[in-house]
């Protein structure tokens, strides 16, 4: 009997040191938005060019100049079949430096954002949560850039997430 005690603590050891992975984030690794933000060169318009499962309906996020809120656009379709874009405006609350936790319109959600990383001329995004339930990689225009996104995705395995499911957008 005292083996199997010796090896069910030797099983709850090499446990206890696999690193978590919660969402398609790797928590042991750390996490830090950019020192680089800027609330009033962040606003405006943005367009979604790659993103988690969870978010493949999500196609433009627009970020106010005050910092009070963001507007999320989606491709939603209705019971019949008819499709289109409905936008819903999130109100913000800044909670530290390209940090801000997002509350859904009714309410019944919120959301961390955090900018961990943005190129020098605002052009491209990479934005996540330190929980890992999920990220996005912005840019201000549906083409182009491509060496911005290739940053972006770099950006974000270094900081532990898991690239194989997320969907870059050409």
């Amino acid at each position: 009997m005292r083996w199997l005690a010796g090896l069910t603590l030797a099983v709850l050891a090499g446990c206890a040191q696999a690193p978590l992975q919660i969402g398609y984030r790797d928590s042991g690794v750390i996490i830090a938005s950019t020192t680089r933000f800027d609330a009033a060169r962040f606003a405006g318009d943005w367009v979604v060019r790659a993103s988690y499962p969870e978010d493949a309906d999500l196609r433009g996020v627009t970020a106010r100049k005050d910092d009070a809120a963001f507007t999320l656009a989606s491709r939603q379709c209705d019971a019949v079949g008819v499709c289109g874009t409905v936008a819903e405006q999130w109100p913000a609350r800044a909670t530290g430096q390209g940090r801000y936790l997002l509350r859904a319109p009714d309410g019944a959600a919120e959301r961390n954002l955090w900018v961990l990383w943005v190129d020098e001329e605002f052009r491209t995004a990479a934005v996540g949560t330190p929980d890992g339930a999920w990220a996005w990689i912005l840019d201000r225009n549906p083409t182009g850039g491509a060496d911005r996104i290739t940053a972006a995705r770099e950006v974000l395995d270094f900081n532990g997430y898991d690239l194989t499911r997320l969907a870059t957008r050409p």
